[in-house]
């Protein structure tokens, strides 16, 4: 069988069509949004029907990760305790969340196959409460959107503001 230049050419026209039919449906079946009971991982990542959702835009301490807070001040001393920050975090979540319906929109999926997302309870950004409380805080090299956030609970001493603490990312390269 010869293949003529008009064979060669009905070809590739039936194969463009082919791709592009395909394409758009291939592109469709990207996770757009995700709802569902949330199992928490830790302080910034949950799963849903066995996707790992990783908090977009914030970082929350390690589960091994301790915090120093005061427990005590005496005129111009200050004593503080170590406490287990990240496992506050991950306890807070776990709180708030409560067995209750998480709405999670998909922005991206990481180098860990994770899926990156804005996630509610009711109307409720989870990634917004979780840093203005001080559970969390801005991951301004992935996102400005919680800093706003971050100095509320800074200025209001909330969570992890309250004492001195490593910043996740610190510590997990340390770590």
């Amino acid at each position: 069988m010869f293949f003529t230049k008009k064979k060669v050419l009905i070809m590739i026209i039936i194969c463009l069509v082919v791709f592009i039919f395909t394409y758009n449906d291939v592109k469709s079946e990207e996770i757009k949004e995700i709802t569902g009971f949330a199992k928490i991982i830790d302080g910034d990542t949950i799963k849903i029907s066995n996707k790992k959702i990783r908090l977009h835009g914030i970082d929350a301490p390690e589960k091994k990760q301790t915090c120093k807070k005061p427990y005590l001040t005496i005129s111009v001393f200050s004593f503080t305790k170590s406490y287990m920050c990240g496992q506050v975090s991950t306890n807070k979540l776990t709180k708030k969340i409560n067995n209750q319906i998480i709405k999670c929109k998909i922005k991206d999926v990481d180098r860990y196959n994770r899926l990156i997302g804005e996630c509610y309870k009711r109307n409720q950004n989870l990634n917004s409460w979780l840093v203005s409380n001080g559970y969390a805080v801005a991951y301004r090299k992935y996102s400005k959107k919680y800093i706003s956030d971050e100095m509320y609970a800074k200025n209001n001493k909330l969570g992890i503001w309250q004492g001195k603490f490593e910043m996740p990312w610190d510590f997990r390269r340390k770590n």
